[in-house]
């Protein structure tokens, strides 16, 4: 086919198209167009080619099989057709727009329960550009049952965040990428892979793939999605002093629907499923606590009941809110309520620096900027080697001598690429948050959760409870006006 013949028929698809195709393209380009000024790459622009092709003049045949004589061929390809288009709007969506995700732990409750399902939006703070492009939409990073990876390696985009709405603010929830989650055993994924080194030894995990499975490592978007309440930003200091969060040494105000562990007993007589119903208090929240005599004479002199023949009546355990607290000590059938003191001796971040630190009085410590500039002492390292190292990118820095060395060079001060976020659960001493992790670096961040869409209890049946009514289209950050 000659120029000419080659011009006449690109004419002739062009006029062939109705009006109403031609609209359609129309407000599809115009779309793609603010798309493409969103994302900052004009590049991409490129793509509309094809958009042109396939809506006007049709040189890839995209829609063969519509001419196919074979009514199964017609059939079962207009099923793929559908399902094709479905998952690539699904992927912009959740890509670009929002998504939906599932409270899988206590760490937030009451202020989001487990069984919630929430709308994040991720244009909140601006959606990422994903770094790994070839990906899934449905799933995290695993396929069920197979038990494949959802994704492909490569190619692998640098982090780039498109404009959003505003930035994370103090007491905003906070849907983020778990930051330990970027190397993995395949077995035990609870503790996390670098917990699991301290606990049994690096060389110990990695030669026994029978008990802790392969290690493998996670691109960032591919890590396990993780919710917790931001309650430091970028340059600020934190501390914990018995259980009050200080900002630049300044109390903040406690979430109403903060969490302590608390010890109580009820007097005899009393029925404890029956407490448990009216606080509200969760079968998986429902402990007793294990008493042995040699515990008695301590349990005495702390105001808790004991029998005349020695014996402990039962003393249980659970995370309680102010309210619940007020609650049980004005009940008549409460016997005793004590707040559990924090252990020592958890294994907290950062490692070596926090040893002498607990989840309720931790710290001092300070969270990294962008653009500021840290002094490299060998104190410094040891607070801030994983995050130079391992999020900014900086693989090979290491100490020598009391002197660090990056690329081969020493160093004597570090400028943050990053800012860094810390984050906390509600219900303070069940939740593994930075206080055990560490920091949640910007290129981590998803989006912020704003709607519970439906919520199922799963202590209930589905037609006696199990589906929350009252949550549905609920706040999903009621707290959020107590910071």
């Amino acid at each position: 086919m000659d120029k000419n013949q080659l011009a006449a028929d690109f004419k002739r698809r062009v006029r062939d198209n109705s009006r109403t195709r031609w609209i359609r393209f129309g407000i599809v380009s115009l779309i793609f167009f603010l798309w493409v000024a969103w994302l900052g790459n004009w590049w991409v622009a490129l793509a509309w080619i094809l958009l042109f092709d396939i809506y006007i003049t049709g040189y890839i045949p995209f829609t063969w099989w519509k001419k196919s004589k074979s009514a199964a061929v017609r059939s079962v390809m207009s099923w793929v057709d559908a399902i094709v288009y479905a998952l690539i709007l699904v992927y912009f969506v959740f890509t670009f727009i929002g998504q939906n995700y599932q409270i899988p732990s206590s760490s937030l409750e009451k202020s989001l329960l487990v069984g919630d399902y929430l709308w994040v939006n991720k244009m909140a703070y601006g959606p990422r550009v994903p770094n790994t492009p070839v990906h899934f939409p449905l799933v995290q990073n695993t396929f069920p049952i197979i038990n494949t990876k959802s994704y492909l390696d490569s190619p692998q985009w640098k982090y780039h965040r498109l404009k959003g709405l505003g930035n994370v603010k103090r007491g905003d929830i906070v849907v983020f990428n778990f930051p330990a989650g970027d190397t993995v055993a395949l077995k035990v994924q609870n503790p996390d892979y670098y917990t699991l080194c301290k606990m049994y030894g690096k060389d110990n995990v990695h030669a026994n793939p029978q008990t802790f499975g392969e290690i493998i490592y996670r691109p960032v978007d591919r890590r396990e999605n993780y919710v917790k309440r931001a309650v430091g930003l970028p340059g600020e200091r934190i501390k914990i002093v018995d259980g009050v969060i200080y900002i630049n040494g300044k109390a903040i105000a406690q979430p109403d629907n903060v969490q302590f562990n608390y010890y109580y007993q009820l007097k005899p007589g009393a029925t404890p499923a029956e407490i448990w119903e009216d606080l509200g208090i969760s079968a998986d929240d429902r402990h007793e606590v294990p008493v042995t005599p040699e515990d008695t004479e301590a349990l005495a002199s702390l105001g808790f009941m004991v029998n005349p023949d020695g014996s402990v009546p039962a003393v249980y355990v659970s995370p309680l809110t102010p309210a619940m607290v007020k609650s049980l000590e004005e009940n008549p059938l409460t016997a005793k309520v004590m707040k559990v003191p924090a252990n020592h001796g958890e294994v907290l971040y950062p490692s070596g620096v926090a040893d002498s630190w607990t989840r309720a009085d931790y710290g001092e410590l300070w969270i990294p900027a962008k653009g500021t500039a840290l002094r490299l002492t060998p104190e410094a390292w040891d607070r801030y080697a994983r995050v130079i190292r391992d999020y900014e990118g900086n693989h090979d820095a290491t100490m020598r001598d009391g002197k660090v060395y990056i690329g081969g060079e020493p160093v004597d001060y570090y400028t943050f690429k990053m800012d860094y976020y810390f984050m906390m659960g509600d219900n303070r001493d069940n939740s593994l948050d930075s206080r055990y992790w560490g920091f949640v670096p910007e290129d981590h961040i998803v989006g912020r959760p704003e709607k519970v869409l439906i919520s199922f209890d799963k202590d209930r049946s589905l037609f006696n409870g199990g589906i929350r009514w009252d949550r549905i289209l609920r706040d999903a950050n009621p707290d959020k006006v107590k910071y």
